[in-house]
């Protein structure tokens, strides 16, 4: 019986200490925005509006800009077919192991076969549903929001 006393009362301590959390950042003073500058002039302090000096604007590359501009090597503004090949080329390069310019499937599917021999654990030659697990393709998360850093009274 003196158990369910000891957890019933440590319940109810550990609703108080909750509460009482919470309600102390629920009273947090709030963030007022800082004075407005003030020159000294003379020993008198004047609030004088600062010349507003003009912010430099970035220019927004567009997405097809940036896309374009990695084609066009010789920054002609034009792309030739070489330029817009010469990606494909350098990929075909990479697999064509043998260099006699005509690719095999065992060179197109060097990667898949090798993937597939690194999963297959016990060299069956056949995967079970473990070892196909092991195959999935890793994915980069992205971020959903960059929020901007907030600045501090401590940053000042």
């Amino acid at each position: 019986m003196w158990r369910y006393l000891a957890g019933g009362m440590a319940a109810l301590l550990m609703v108080a200490a909750g509460w009482l959390l919470f309600s102390s950042r629920a009273t947090s003073d709030p963030v007022l925005p800082p004075p407005p500058p003030a020159a000294v002039r003379g020993g008198t302090q004047s609030v004088e509006a600062a010349p507003e000096a003009p912010v430099p604007e970035a220019t927004e590359r567009t997405r097809e800009e940036k896309r374009f501009d990695r084609y066009d090597k010789d920054r002609d503004s034009r792309i030739t077919r070489d330029e817009y090949l010469a990606s494909r080329r350098k990929a075909f390069a990479k697999l064509d192991a043998n260099g006699d310019g005509r690719l095999s499937f065992d060179e197109w599917a060097a990667k898949t076969t090798a993937k597939f021999a690194a999963a297959d654990r016990d060299r069956s030659g056949a995967m079970d549903r473990a070892e196909f697990a092991t195959t999935a393709v890793k994915r980069k998360t992205k971020p959903k929001c960059v929020c901007p850093a907030v600045a501090s009274d401590d940053d000042n």
